[in-house]
């Protein structure tokens, strides 16, 4: 059995990384990242929905707002994935709706990034005052009910797709700033960000060249999870009635079948396909994001890379076992 590496070692082994020029480090990256295949399979689908996303109106086999077959036509070679209770054709409008939920779901997440970073970036390097006040703030804000919160916005502000953007990003910062606040904490102790401190460097030097650094892998991996819960919430919001009527998105597909009695007509087509597509989104997000934090992570990738990738030796009188 082979001793793990110690501290001292990890340390080693991660500094040699940090030494390593823009191009190198880049490179190793990517190697560490791309060779996980949940995280190529996770790339595939998110690129498979980008892609309906932008050229979307070029490949829809028939103008999602027209109706072009019969009610709940059922699938068939016309209509691969049949017609709503409009007769509209049902792969066309779930084409259509990849870019509203696309839309909501990548940049909800960015708000919540940069909110949540932001947050925990200084919480977790000043401390003091400043980290009590924020957190305390982000935990009021991490107690209110999404929903009835997103109901009242709805109503004073409208249903707009940017109100539902700005509300969903507002409600999930919370945990993103509270997991990049523990890591900071982490990386602000650490022994070459105090050399860098006792040579004279200034707190926004020490923040963008050493602390910044370490914390983005996990801040980037925990956005493309927020992406998938984004899509989601964007999911029920609009099923609840709260979304922007004029637009359609896949909540607002199975808002309109469940409306229309698609199940009481058995008209599954009506139903899965966009639920189908939510899944598939929320399942690459998770994949790619875990995939990502266990590639990025200096300490997860540490952990399993060091004796292999810097050839660290056993510790003096290590013992192996059968």
């Amino acid at each position: 059995m082979t001793v793990p590496p110690t501290a001292l070692d990890e340390q080693a082994a991660v500094a040699d990384l940090a030494g390593l020029p823009a191009r190198g480090r880049l490179g190793f990256l990517r190697s560490e990242v791309f060779r996980r295949p949940a995280m190529l399979v996770g790339l595939g689908i998110l690129a498979f929905f980008v892609f309906l996303a932008i050229f979307g109106p070029w490949i829809e086999p028939y103008d999602p707002s027209t109706q072009s077959g019969a009610v709940y036509e059922p699938p068939s070679s016309a209509h691969w994935l049949g017609t709503d209770d409009a007769g509209a054709d049902m792969l066309s409008l779930v084409i259509e709706g990849a870019r509203v939920s696309m839309i909501v779901g990548f940049a909800a997440a960015l708000v919540a990034m940069l909110i949540g970073g932001t947050v925990g970036l200084w919480s977790g390097f000043y401390g003091g005052k400043s980290d009590t006040v924020l957190m305390r703030i982000t935990d009021y804000v991490l107690v209110i009910p999404d929903i009835p919160l997103m109901i009242i916005v709805a109503a004073l502000f409208g249903r707009s797709l940017t109100n539902i953007i700005l509300i969903i990003g507002i409600i999930y910062w919370t945990s993103t700033a509270r997991l990049i606040r523990a890591q900071t904490k982490s990386v602000r102790e650490r022994t070459y960000v105090k050399r860098a401190r006792a040579l004279g460097a200034g707190n926004q030097r020490l923040i963008g060249k050493h602390v910044l650094p370490q914390v983005m892998p996990l801040l980037i991996a925990n956005t493309v999870i927020t992406v998938a819960i984004a899509i989601f919430a964007e999911t029920y919001i609009t099923f609840l009635g709260l979304g922007d009527p004029e637009l359609t998105s896949w909540g607002k597909l199975i808002e309109n079948a469940f409306k229309g009695d698609a199940v009481l007509n058995d008209a599954w087509w009506a139903i899965v396909p966009p639920g189908v597509c939510v899944t598939l989104v929320i399942l690459a997000c998770t994949m790619v994001g875990m995939a990502m934090e266990d590639a990025l992570n200096p300490r997860l990738r540490v952990g399993h890379l060091a004796v292999r990738r810097f050839r660290l030796r056993p510790l003096k009188g290590a013992v192996d076992s059968e």
